[in-house]
């Protein structure tokens, strides 16, 4: 019997690391399956976010591209990332590029089968804008080394312009000098003020893209 009942415990054993090999394959399989839905889950949301802002604003109008984002470089001086569209999609240099929230930046360099795009964080970005409820227009400009961060500067009466103002693209104001992005693409919203005087005042703008992520 003693003999019996260690055999019978062997058994039991056996079967059990089998068990848990089964649940343990069965566990990684699930994590990989909940991995693959959060992923196209949060790709859905964003893909929602863009139709529902292109109906918005009337970017539907100029045929937007969707695409995905494979690497990104951002420096203190530089920031680009590329994504996985080129000329071969319509793209083509300067073209706005948008996620769901607002304006991200633009295209850079363009080849057949990807691009690069500069960021409103880029130290060489700008784009002439204009403050919605003043009216006032002016320039968003990068602030180096701080992503989250830009300025609205050459603004002629700076003082007309309060902290939560929306901030976005001005279009084309002059026939000389054509802009390459639509007017009314969302930029971002006033966030602080410093400076008393026109010549001083510095505006910061907070955009609505989230350009770390």
């Amino acid at each position: 019997k003693p003999f019996r009942d260690l055999f019978g415990w062997f058994g039991d054993t056996l079967d059990a690391k089998d068990e848990r090999d089964k649940l343990e394959a069965e566990r990684d399989s699930l994590r990989q399956q909940v991995a693959r839905l959060q992923l196209a889950e949060r790709e859905n949301a964003e893909l929602r976010d863009m139709v529902d802002y292109a109906r918005g604003s009337g970017i539907d109008a100029y045929e937007p591209v969707a695409a995905r984002v494979y690497s990104r470089s951002n420096s203190t001086w530089y920031s680009t990332i590329e994504i996985n569209k080129g000329s071969s999609d319509g793209l083509a240099e300067d073209q706005p590029v948008i996620n769901g929230k607002g304006l991200v930046g633009k295209v850079k360099t363009v080849s057949d089968g990807n691009a690069v795009v500069m960021l409103l964080s880029d130290s060489e970005f700008g784009v002439s804008a204009r403050a919605t409820r003043s009216g006032q227009s002016g320039s968003v400009l990068p602030i180096a080394g701080s992503p989250g961060d830009l300025l609205f500067d050459l603004v002629p009466a700076a003082k007309k312009v309060r902290t939560g103002d929306t901030i976005v693209t001005a279009g084309t104001i002059s026939d000389r000098l054509p802009s390459p992005f639509p007017a009314g693409l969302l930029i971002g919203a006033v966030k602080r003020i410093e400076g008393e005087g026109e010549l001083d005042r510095r505006i910061h703008v907070d955009p609505f893209a989230d350009l770390r992520d």
